[in-house]
């Protein structure tokens, strides 16, 4: 029996399977690893940034003009469509199998591709809202030419900052609350796309009590040496096969 097909027996005999999911499930979408933007230069600045820097808390305060560019260019892709494996997973869940999607990713494409319960660790860059009064905004808001290069509450003035977690900032403890009872209601968790190395997103799997835990991704990780089944092939590819072996 090959990887693929031992990964639909699984699913088959499976009655609480969760996937927790990171950047790797995007890329086949097209959305690069932001961190492949390696050492920004910015010239109104007159140093070099890594993209951890450039998405984070305090340069989001002290350079606002600069993180808006930056998050706009590089995290904002409002053209992008769901790949197979979205599709897969979504697919699972309404047949009654998948019970939730853990992501590290903001971009929504588990949604669009029609998955219902979603735990976004990160947030999303659909979600915007205003720092001083909280108004909530879309996307297109941010994208518009009128609110380049900060945007700006049209109540209040405030700057409009993306519904997401960025670094120096902690998770949102009740999206954690509750991928964690998922994770630990599993029987099956399947861990895709991800090198299991940003915490504390990456500790989540520790929870996990269940009969089988699958590991699909292009690189080793830290949990390899724990899983029942490993899979080196593309993520989207893997979960479409197995789907369409399990329910045809």
């Amino acid at each position: 029996m090959d990887k693929i097909q031992e990964l639909a027996q699984m699913l088959k005999e499976s009655s609480n399977v969760v996937f927790f999911g990171g950047a790797g499930m995007s890329t086949e979408s097209g959305i690069p690893d932001f961190r492949s933007a390696d050492g920004i230069y910015s010239q109104s600045l007159h140093r070099e940034f890594t993209p951890e820097e450039m998405v984070s808390h305090s340069f989001m305060i002290n350079h606002p003009a600069e993180f808006f560019d930056f998050y706009r260019t590089r995290l904002m892709y409002m053209d992008v469509k769901p790949n197979p494996g979205h599709y897969a997973l979504a697919k699972l869940e309404e047949k009654g199998k998948l019970q939730a999607v853990v992501t590290q990713n903001i971009d929504g494409l588990h949604q669009m591709a029609g998955s219902k319960t979603v735990y976004e660790l990160h947030g999303s860059s659909y979600r915007w809202h205003c720092m001083d009064c909280d108004k909530a905004y879309p996307a297109d808001y941010v994208l518009a030419e009128a609110n380049k290069p900060i945007p700006r509450c049209e109540d209040c003035g405030g700057i409009v900052r993306p519904g997401v977690v960025l670094y120096e900032e902690g998770l949102d403890n009740q999206v954690i609350a509750r991928s964690v009872a998922a994770i630990a209601r599993a029987d099956t968790l399947i861990v895709g796309g991800t090198s299991l190395i940003v915490y504390p997103a990456a500790g989540l799997i520790d929870y996990f009590q269940g009969k089988n835990l699958v590991l699909i991704n292009k690189t080793a990780t830290k949990a390899d040496n724990r899983a029942q089944l490993v899979i080196r092939e593309p993520i989207g590819q893997v979960l479409s096969q197995a789907v369409e072996l399990c329910f045809g």
